[in-house]
């Protein structure tokens, strides 16, 4: 059936009108964070690089919402579950505003529409109300004829421009009429799932939010509120700044090439290959207010070994949006390493990149267990958590809230997964949707382990604290959205970087880099010092070599000036290597002892000459100076070596 009755005209705002933002602004509502080391290798090596997406928290308008809640009313429902229903949606009447619009379908033998999309006006919430309260729990389960219903009510909108889309399907049970509900051409609706109590089908439900664009799997425990579930989904729902929210990488031919299929990370949202693979579109869908997408790209650098050091564009990445039926692009950021001939942190990545591929491994444990677990291979199951548990605590800071959270979520899975029994009946659900969590990067309701809120946003605390209140008052109605996001209380769960927050202050391959040019100065100064040294001495000499007298001093200046001469050309050749190796890796070895031996050399040649019974001459006198500051500048060399060496053993 075809649904094309929605209201057309929203009514007159009572609200300050609010200036309609420039393109400018637009951009600002999303913004772009990389984080990945800013310094590599020449030779060939895989580098990881954390893109985040992150929505502003700032006071901002909002998209108006198109809500379609398709509600099961089986006779499976009658009892508490259907009056638990009829709360949570009265929530949800009272919390959409003028802006807004709703329609209910419920479905049981058959789906019925209970009201075409209408704004959710103060009359519209009376009548709206009266219609919910009239709910009746009667028949079997054709959740195919709910969920063809309301996308059906979604393709025959009139008012489309501007608007966000959502639907939110409930049920407590199994399909047992009309087909099968997965067959529905969701069309990139996002379908965010209930399964209320331990009878519902997970895998149906977690399937079909999956099918979605942006849809997550929440599993709802007997006894457990549904009214804070659908709560946490408003949250997100009345918050949209970004539609049609896509990412586009690229990586730059003869820099960056692929060793794996998938080379960008993003969970589930769908991914657009270029024909000649060089780029990766990513579509998100919607983004709330404060919500973040992080995707992981795995680039495997070329071999530029043959080059000189330089700054490599090694990709680059670009997102676009609308907002209120304007297209918003951002302008292309690159993502730009520096190639060195030697990078010793290479293997230490910035933290956010560890957290987040941390994250993706635990992920990738859960979906492990859950495999063994359906597999009736409990003990193993248990221990791939208790792998992934240990894999946390390792690598990750336990007082983090993030972290904390996570090794709780693991603890519930390893409690879940005693037994087969309790696994089908309360396990299964609850890692479904601790997967969809995961993958989506959103907020899913667990069970009852409400103290694992992941991927929350301040708006979802705020809204989860009105529904607590109005699950003791329901005559205190929470106040309605407004027609923007206005700004938190709350402070955001992981604040925002600063600006350069994908450089480090001073990588440590840069400061190597920086102590062999001092390194190359010293030697520099010490083959000129010692050169010094050597020509005021032998200027000392009014005949030939062998019939200078030099009194007393006499083995001392023969002494000092062949050690002189020895570090100025020893100096020269280190010279020339150390300047030479600061662009080819082949003139790199070096012996730190070699320079110590040297330095004693030239500190012994000097120091003696203090100890004479006659002073020598000005000339000598000024060598003696010479001498003793260029075994400083060797000495500082040496140390630079050893220091250099010694990073390189750790």
């Amino acid at each position: 059936m075809t649904y094309n009755d929605d209201e057309q005209t929203a009514p007159t705002s009572t609200e300050p009108a609010r200036p309609t933002g420039i393109m400018g602004q637009l951009v600002k509502q999303v913004r772009l964070n990389k984080y990945h080391n800013p310094v590599a290798s020449l030779e060939p090596n895989d580098q990881e690089v954390l893109l985040e997406l992150r929505g502003s928290s700032s006071s901002t308008d909002r998209a108006g919402l198109d809500l379609v809640a398709v509600i099961d009313v089986s006779g499976s429902m009658d009892g508490d579950r259907i009056d638990m229903a009829k709360t949570a949606l009265q929530f949800v009447i009272r919390k959409l505003s003028d802006l807004d619009r709703l329609c209910v379908v419920t479905f049981s033998t058959s789906a019925t529409r209970l009201c075409p999309l209408r704004f959710v006006t103060e009359a519209a919430q009376a009548e709206l109300k009266t219609l919910v309260d009239g709910l009746k729990a009667y028949g079997t389960t054709n959740m195919k004829a709910g969920l063809g219903t309301g996308i059906s009510v979604v393709d025959g909108r009139r008012l489309t421009s501007g608007r966000a889309v959502s639907i939110m399907l409930m049920s407590d049970g199994y399909e047992n009429e009309g087909g099968h509900a997965i067959d529905v051409q969701l069309k990139n609706v996002p379908v965010y799932t209930f399964g209320f109590g331990a009878s519902h089908d997970s895998n149906l439900l977690e399937a079909i939010a999956r099918k979605s664009l942006g849809g997550t799997f929440n599993y709802v425990a007997d006894g457990a509120s549904l009214t804070r579930p659908f709560s946490q989904l408003l949250g997100g729902l009345l918050t949209i700044i970004a539609q049609d929210l896509e990412l586009t990488v690229t990586r730059f031919q003869g820099e960056a090439t692929i060793k794996r299929v998938v080379w960008v990370d993003a969970g589930t949202y769908p991914q657009t290959t270029a024909g000649d693979g060089s780029s990766v579109t990513v579509s998100f869908g919607t983004l709330y207010s404060a919500e973040v997408r992080r995707v992981i790209v795995y680039l495997a650098l070329a071999d530029k070994t043959s080059s000189p050091p330089y700054d490599a564009n090694v990709g680059m990445a670009q997102y676009r949006f609308t907002f209120q039926a304007q297209q918003v692009t951002s302008n292309p950021d690159l993502i730009t390493i520096q190639r060195r001939w030697s990078a010793l942190d290479a293997a230490r990545k910035p933290q956010p990149v560890e957290n987040e591929l941390a994250r993706l491994q635990h992920a990738d444990m859960i979906r492990a267990a859950r495999a063994m677990a359906e597999a009736n291979n409990m003990e193993n199951a248990r221990n791939k958590l208790e792998e992934a548990q240990k894999a946390l605590e390792d690598n990750l800071d336990k007082a983090n809230p993030t972290v904390a959270m996570l090794l709780e979520e693991l603890r519930q899975l390893r409690r879940l997964m005693e037994s087969q029994d309790l696994y089908k009946r309360e396990g299964r659900p609850y890692v479904a949707s601790s997967l969809a969590s995961h993958d989506r990067q959103r907020v899913a309701t667990r069970g009852q382990a409400e103290g694992i809120r992941l991927y929350t946003t301040p708006h979802m605390d705020t809204y989860l604290k009105q529904a607590e209140q109005f699950e003791k008052n329901p005559e205190e109605a929470p106040p309605p959205a407004p027609k923007h996001v206005p700004e938190p209380d709350q402070v955001v769960e992981e604040p925002p970087p600063p600006v350069e927050a994908d450089v480090p202050e001073v990588p440590r391959d840069v400061a190597e880099g920086n102590r062999r040019t001092l390194s190359a100065a010293l030697r520099v100064a010490t083959t000129v010092l010692s050169l010094a040294a050597f020509v005021l001495m032998a200027s000392v000499r009014t005949s030939g070599w062998d019939s200078d007298r030099y009194g007393p001093y006499e083995q001392y200046y023969r002494y000092a000036v062949g050690v002189n001469l020895i570090v100025c050309i020893y100096s020269t050749a280190q010279a020339i290597v150390e300047i030479r190796r600061l662009v080819s890796p082949r003139f790199a070895s070096r012996n730190p002892i070699t320079y110590c031996v040297l330095a004693y050399l030239l500190m012994s040649a000097s120091s003696t000459a203090a100890f004479g019974k006659e002073s020598p001459n000005t000339k000598i006198n000024n060598a003696v100076w010479l001498s003793f500051l260029g075994f400083l500048a060797l000495a500082a060399s040496a140390l630079i070596s050893m220091d250099n060496l010694f990073r390189r053993m750790v």
